[in-house]
């Protein structure tokens, strides 16, 4: 009796056992938008492949199947890693300022150059850097006036020192002069001029950075619960407002840092409608999807206030050519957001095929690589307003 009883058990408890691992299989498949929580449902138009209401252990691990959250991840991860790599560069080159453009021009120069003729051929030409410094210290007290005279002055010697023979050749030695020239200054520069602040320029790459990895987190996490879908939410609405009144610091800062009262101006105002639109995404009916298109157009709002301080600054700086390129590349990033957005808003592709763009190639993943290709032309913006005021200053 006792040995019956025995296997009984065991056939029971293996009976069990092979009944919960069934049962943990199907509780962690991935479920069709009809069976979602009415919290999950966003996007009618992405028909399957949903995690929903996992524990917090497989919503984890989750970042490394396949599901439709698996590239709204990962675009925005990868995009926070580069954009941290690109601040540990930056910081590094601190106060040296760097025209990325011109490093593509050194394995050109450093095949063309006799290195020790041009070595000594500056040595010769250029005067000790350091006896410079002193007689422009000496002349000029007022350490405030120095940046924009060592600034012609390094380009005076520079262009009458450096050899001839690189001026007098074809187009390519005229791209390789550039290039040298470029170098030497880089090198030169910081020697004599006191670099700017580099605060608003971080403080854009910590709002880009907070927002792409708050807005990986939530892709991640909100399909756990209810709750922890709310708090998520609220997170990476606030990451997209940090990310755009961050931006708005390098622009204003340097565009107007010779007037306090329009740099404070512009600066107050988009930090309180970025603080606003924090609070106002607070509101539980915000994350509704009928209030989708007023999410995006708020957001949106936000970037276009823009619009007067760059035009402001193109009006009082017409005519140097580094305002010119900096609106450039501003206009570029206002239309990259400005499409994302649309994109967002829109649905687009899936409404048109439902269900066919479920894994990927959705409105929201395309948003995503939209949004870091506008915040990486942002950064190559914020690398010219750091060059451009540490040879020029005020």
């Amino acid at each position: 009796m006792a040995a019956e009883t025995m296997e009984k058990c065991k056939v029971s408890c293996s009976k069990d056992g092979k009944g919960r691992r069934l049962w943990k299989k199907v509780k962690y498949q991935l479920v069709e938008y009809h069976s979602l929580p009415g919290y999950l449902r966003d996007n009618e138009y992405i028909v399957g492949h949903y995690r929903s209401e996992w524990p917090l252990k497989q919503t984890l691990l989750s970042i490394f199947t396949i599901h439709n959250e698996t590239l709204n991840v990962w675009t925005h991860l990868i995009g926070f890693f580069i954009f941290l790599s690109l601040t540990i560069y930056t910081a590094m080159k601190v106060p040296k300022v760097v025209d990325l453009h011109s490093l593509q021009h050194i394995p050109d120069v450093l095949r063309r150059a006799d290195l020790h003729k041009l070595h000594s051929e500056l040595m010769t030409c250029l005067p000790d850097l350091h006896k410079l410094r002193e007689e422009l210290i000496t002349t000029f007290p007022s350490m405030d006036l120095l940046p924009s005279i060592a600034g012609w002055h390094v380009m005076d010697l520079l262009y009458n020192c450096l050899p001839e023979r690189f001026s007098t050749g074809n187009h390519t030695d005229v791209c390789v002069l550039r290039s040298v020239k470029e170098d030497v200054e880089n090198i030169i520069a910081p020697l004599m001029v006191r670099p700017i602040t580099r605060w608003p320029f971080f403080a854009f790459m910590g709002g880009a950075m907070f927002c792409l990895l708050a807005s990986s987190t939530c892709h991640l996490l909100s399909c756990h619960s209810q709750r922890l879908s709310y708090i998520m939410l609220r997170l990476d609405y606030a990451g997209i407002a940090a990310l755009i009144s961050t931006s708005f610091y390098p622009p204003v800062y340097y565009s107007f840092m010779c007037d306090p009262f329009f740099c404070n101006l512009y600066l107050g105002f988009i930090t309180i409608l970025g603080i606003a639109t924090v609070l106002f995404s607070l509101l539980p009916v915000f994350q509704n999807p009928e209030f989708r298109t007023i999410r995006a157009s708020l957001f949106f709002g936000m970037g276009l206030s823009g619009v007067a301080p760059i035009l402001h600054k193109l009006i009082l700086f017409w005519n140097q050519p580094e305002a010119l390129h900096t609106t450039g590349y501003e206009v570029l990033m206002g239309l990259l957001y400005g499409m994302g957005a649309l994109v967002y808003a829109t649905r687009i592709p899936e409404r048109w095929m439902p269900g066919k763009f479920d894994i990927a190639g959705h409105s929201h993943q395309l948003f995503h690589i939209l949004v870091v290709a506008g915040a990486y032309t942002h950064y190559r913006a914020g690398l010219v307003y750091l060059k451009w005021r540490d040879l020029n200053g005020c």
